[in-house]
């Protein structure tokens, strides 16, 4: 017997997967050549799983604001800010997110993960409650197993069943502290905030919104769905990522609640993390210029996402209920998925398998994510190909195409790609995209 037994089951669907020829969980890049652009296998691949959702990953001034920062403060800090101290970066970025957001106060974290881990597990103790949508994020549910509060779920976007476990609480002692996201990362549904803000209203409870993907991407200046649903003076907390929009990595915290500032040295994963190195900090802080400065990126997207996904939706695929930059194409079939996205990284696409137990319904889903770098011969590329691959799986009628029939070659593709400015040449690719 071993400690690892427990995990026998895990490893038996594993091997089945791999059995197939395929392993989502070991894609490999021989190199990245732009934002939308990698090496795989030796051969070129259009990404549409990166969640790089305006482009920003090879965007010259962020890389020459993060080159900048190692070369004048070093590779990392060492340390948490509580042991080794805030560097000048870090509040830097910090007061630009609040002034951002106009909010009085930010918490900068060195993951999103940990920023809702620290703030949920944080905020509500055991005489509170946390209420969260059945379909929360793996950070969100960890983040309730970490704290000491009582857990409430709600069904997934439905204010009437959170109206109504709230009213179970109602002569409960105690904060109520709801936490819903802006845009979900499976199937890429916003949150009825409206509705929630009512039922947070009626109740008296606070309430927290994850951001993470719908920062950068939702919201007249890209604030996020309670900029765009008008309701932000009611949203208590807003948590965030910086690998999506901003193409970094770490997390965030805003607020306006006074008394804010104490979460530093109450909230153990703030306390005990190593804190971003100044690298990280520079370019986000770029990008983070970069966004605010740029709209055009935040409208291009959006004209990719709702092409993308019409395109889908037209070819027969069942998709998401909204057109947003994550785009997934539900499939009832495990062995399928598998055999779907393995034909596609074969021909040229990299996107997100996404699995049971991780998605909603125990469903498998085919994930995307598109960028405002994408070129509209990307997204054609893509729909053309999973249209053909659906097709000879039988998932899709033969007579219904998603617009009128063209040819997008892989090699007028990567023509395309190769006049694209802010792009490098890949490194022996050999023949290039098949």
């Amino acid at each position: 017997m071993s400690i690892l037994d427990k995990f026998s089951p895990l490893a038996g669907r594993y091997d089945r997967m791999r059995d197939s020829g395929a392993d989502p969980f070991s894609i490999k890049f021989d190199d990245v050549v732009s934002s939308v652009e990698g090496v795989v296998n030796g051969k070129r691949t259009l990404l549409f799983g990166t969640n790089n959702y305006l482009g920003l990953t090879f965007d010259p001034h962020s890389v020459e604001k993060s080159v900048e920062a190692i070369r004048l403060h070093g590779t990392g800090t060492t340390g948490s800010r509580i042991a080794n101290g805030s560097y000048k970066g870090h509040e830097e970025l910090e007061a630009a997110l609040a002034d951002f957001y106009g909010r009085k106060h930010c918490m900068v974290f060195s993951t999103g993960y940990q920023a809702n881990l620290a703030m949920i597990s944080t905020l509500v103790g055991q005489n509170d409650h946390l209420i969260i949508d059945a379909d929360s994020h793996a950070s969100i549910y960890d983040a309730s197993r970490l704290g000491h509060a009582p857990v409430v779920r709600f069904r997934h976007n439905n204010p009437d069943d959170l109206a109504k476990r709230l009213s179970r609480l109602k002569d409960q002692p105690g904060d109520k502290l709801i936490v819903v996201e802006g845009i979900y990362s499976m199937l890429g549904d916003t949150a009825p905030l409206k509705e929630f803000v009512d039922v947070k209203r009626e109740f008296g409870a606070y309430l927290m919104i994850d951001e993470a993907h719908s920062m950068g991407v939702l919201g007249e200046t890209g604030r996020g769905l309670a900029e765009r649903e008008g309701v932000e003076e009611d949203v208590d907390f807003v948590v965030g990522t910086f690998s999506k929009s901003l193409a970094s990595v770490g997390g965030f915290c805003v607020s306006s609640l006074p008394g804010f500032e104490i979460l530093r040295i109450a909230a153990r994963p703030y306390m005990f993390t190593a804190s971003l190195p100044p690298a990280i900090i520079a370019s986000t802080t770029a990008a983070l210029e970069t966004m605010r400065s740029e709209p055009q990126r935040r409208a291009k997207l959006t004209a990719n996402a709702r092409r993308f996904y019409n395109g889908l939706k037209g070819a027969g695929f069942t998709v998401g209920p909204e057109a947003n930059p994550i785009v997934a194409v539900i499939l009832n079939e495990v062995d399928v998925a598998v055999a779907f996205w393995k034909r596609l990284v074969d021909e040229g696409m990299y996107l997100n398998l996404a699995l049971p137990p991780a998605t909603p319904s125990h469903q498998a889903f085919l994930r995307s994510s598109v960028s405002a770098a994408h070129e509209p011969e990307h997204i054609d590329f893509a729909i053309e190909l999973m249209t053909r691959v659906g097709r000879e799986f039988g998932l899709l009628p033969e007579n219904v195409h998603p617009f009128p029939p063209r040819q997008v070659t892989a090699e007028r593709l990567s023509a395309r790609a190769a006049t694209m400015p802010a792009r490098r040449p890949a490194a022996d690719v050999g023949a290039g995209m098949a």
